[in-house]
């Protein structure tokens, strides 16, 4: 046995426990601990029967993700030996699920002769997720237990099942209330006497209706995870056509292939990434039962409909009753659009909205835990509004910011209470877009930020610590990529090539639409309101400066960098805009040439990732997979690349700084090289 796996003996029946927290992953001595003790069972004649069990939260969370690509990923016994020594043995072994089954954990599950789950057990395939298939088994075993179609559904989507609904579909035989030992050995004494003990069929399912081919066919090309799909969709057919030997083998073929291939390592550094930059630094706490947004704007609505959709009442706080109604007119509408596509009740709308209290009286936010303004981008607004919070809000109320990019400590010091301030950048549409910069100041208190850090968990979203700078870390980085992206403009490119360049390598959306959706005039304020402090030496395009100028400012007036029509968001190629380019290329005196896909590509993205490197030096973020999930979640960047410094790692960090150096030759002082990237190269490392 080992110390990861607990053996004991409740009567005739032997209990092996998972006990390797946080969530007992599969690693090398669990398997190792797992096989010994069903041999140990099997050889004892006192025990006639095995229940598998998980301390703590959950039955187990699946594999070790952490030794993938290393040499304890491939030490014996391999979960296929362990699951076949399970299925081989003459004595019963049942597999007790509560908390979570998931991947390597269910399969598992499935080796075994007999699964009991309480109700509420969550189990699921989730591996494509991960950029994977299943390794062990769960393509051959589920489709055997619960049907080709359902075990396609679950595998391909990663769909998890709750404990009542894996009974009904077959994954499971019984449910049970309570400790999961007990409810083992209970239904363990059920089948003792049985003739035989049921192993998971060995004959290939019937494919029935499921048509591969057409599955196949359906996978989007874009979706980050589309090799894995269509992996899982290959490995599935094999259950319908080869033996449990043959497609057990074919299913490791396809899953060896994808663990070493860089979209599954990208997907599995997003995965920790994600998870340690929802930490919170400390273990403070403010309790949070109520809520209030201050602007009913679009912004605001959006971040009301994030708490009330997890069940926070909140107050939204106008100064005219016409915004306001207009506010909570949009709420309705938003909610009524996502029960049209089937994803929420008519009851749960009616639910939602009893929770969104609209207000005229500033008085009526006064005993509010937490009060989040979403006004205009000025300071001298936002200083006034907080001035405001801060004579109505009780003590320990926890005032947040929702500015994009203005001082967090010059807000806060229009107050009087500086250390219960704090930044909660949603990124719009704030009900929906997943990623929070959750922005400390200089007197920011720790429970403050804790708290915040825990809340932004508790609505779903995805919470980066980061501290005050212009920008903060997605807008600070933003400004190097529309740089570019308007010099590219200004030397011969036009704002399809750089767009269509941009969704080639993966990015949701090209830097030019992206800022047509944003709004021009956003970005346009915040440059004038810089413009005293940008020295005069450094190059500077006035392309996007003069689009404003003539009222273009995206898609909400129709034009920006293309032209749109009423009520239709596909961007139109406009001539306009290239006789602005023109002229601004001949006031700068450029000679306009061909430009590549390739340089476009280059130039985006190493300004993202120079930029990035000078962030974590200057530790603006904690760590350089914070800068990835902000850039994935917040800012379309692929996943399938892991964020922009996880995408430098790939290439390499020596290749990367190589190739800002030559950017740097030929284009000045804007491409000076991250001290923290040139440091990385000297030392030898390989990440940031």
């Amino acid at each position: 046995m080992t110390t990861t796996v607990t053996y004991q003996r409740r009567g005739d029946v032997a209990v092996l426990l998972l006990d390797n927290p946080p969530v007992n992953g599969l690693g090398d001595t669990v398997r190792k601990g797992v096989f010994e003790g069903i041999a140990r069972a099997v050889a004892d004649p006192a025990v006639r029967a095995v229940v598998l069990a998980g301390r703590g939260r959950g039955f187990s969370g699946g594999a070790d993700v952490r030794q993938f690509n290393t040499p304890s990923a491939t030490a014996e016994p391999m979960s296929r030996q362990v699951i076949a020594q399970i299925e081989e043995s003459a004595k019963p072994v049942i597999a007790a699920i509560h908390g979570i089954a998931l991947g390597g954990g269910l399969e598992l599950a499935l080796g075994c002769h007999y699964r009991v789950v309480t109700a509420d057990a969550t189990l699921g395939l989730p591996e494509v997720n991960l950029g994977l298939v299943p390794g062990g088994g769960g393509t051959q075993r589920l489709p055997r237990l619960v049907g080709v179609a359902t075990a396609l559904d679950m595998i391909q989507h990663a769909r998890t099942v709750d404990g009542a609904k894996a009974v009904t579909l077959g994954l499971a035989d019984a449910t049970f209330d309570g400790d999961p030992v007990d409810g083992g050995v209970e239904f363990a004494r059920t089948v003792l006497d049985a003739p035989s003990h049921p192993v998971i069929g060995r004959s290939a399912p019937a494919a029935a209706d499921v048509d591969f081919a057409a599955a196949r066919a359906a996978v989007s090309p874009r979706a980050r995870n589309a090799d894995a799909q269509r992996g899982a969709i290959d490995c599935v057919e094999h259950a319908t056509a080869l033996s449990l030997t043959d497609g057990l083998d074919q299913e490791r073929a396809v899953f060896e292939r994808l663990v070493g291939e860089p979209t599954s390592k990208a997907l599995r550094h997003l995965f920790f990434a994600e998870r340690k930059a929802a930490k919170a630094p400390g273990s403070g706490n403010r309790p949070i039962k109520s809520v209030a947004v201050i602007g009913a704007g679009t912004m605001g609505g959006g971040i009301a409909m994030a708490f009330a959709n997890a069940g926070f009442p909140v107050t939204v706080f106008e100064r005219e009753q016409a915004p306001l109604d207009r506010g909570l007119a949009l709420i309705r509408r938003n909610y009524e659009i996502t029960a049209s596509k089937g994803k929420l009740s008519h009851g749960q709308i009616t639910q939602r909205l009893a929770l969104i209290k609209p207000t005229l009286e500033m008085s009526e936010i006064a005993d509010a835990d937490l009060v989040i303004e979403a006004v205009f981008e000025d300071m001298p607004v936002k200083k006034a509004v907080f001035r405001q919070l801060d004579a109505v809000c009780k003590p320990g109320a926890i005032l947040a910011t929702n500015t994009s990019r203005l001082d967090i400590d010059e807000i806060a010091a229009a107050t009087s209470r500086p250390q219960d301030v704090i930044g909660l950048h949603f990124f719009s549409p704030a009900n929906v877009m997943r990623l929070l910069e959750v922005v400390r100041g200089v007197r920011t208190a720790d429970e403050v930020i804790d708290t915040s850090m825990r809340i932004a968990s508790d609505i779903g979203k995805i919470p980066v610590l980061v501290k005050v700078c212009e920008g903060f870390v997605g807008n600070r980085m933003l400004t190097g990529y529309w740089r570019e992206a308007w010099f590219l403009l200004e030397e011969g490119a036009s704002p399809q090539q750089i767009d269509q360049a941009m969704k080639d390598f993966g990015m949701a959306m090209g830097p030019l639409a992206m800022a047509d959706l944003a709004g021009l005039d956003i970005n346009w304020a915040a440059r004038k309101r810089l413009a005293p402090t940008r020295p005069e030496h450094l190059r500077y395009s006035a392309v996007p400066d003069r689009i404003c100028e003539q009222g273009r400012f995206g898609q909400k007036t129709n034009a920006g960098f293309y032209r749109y029509e009423p009520g239709d968001r596909t961007p139109i190629p406009d001539p306009a805009v290239e006789e602005v380019v023109e002229r601004c290329a001949r006031e700068a005196g450029l000679q306009r040439r061909e430009i590549s896909t390739e340089e476009i590509v280059d130039r985006c993205v190493l300004a993202l990732i120079n930029e990035g490197a000078r962030i974590v030096d200057e530790g603006i973020a904690q760590r350089a997979s914070d800068v990835d999930v902000v850039y994935v979640h917040g800012y379309g960047f692929p996943a399938r690349r892991g964020g922009p410094m996880h995408h430098a790692q790939t290439i390499g960090l020596d290749t990367t700084l190589a190739k800002i150096k030559a950017l740097h030759a030929a284009h000045g002082e804007l491409w000076t090289p991250a001290p923290l990237l040139e440091r990385a190269v000297a030392e030898g490392r390989t990440g940031l």
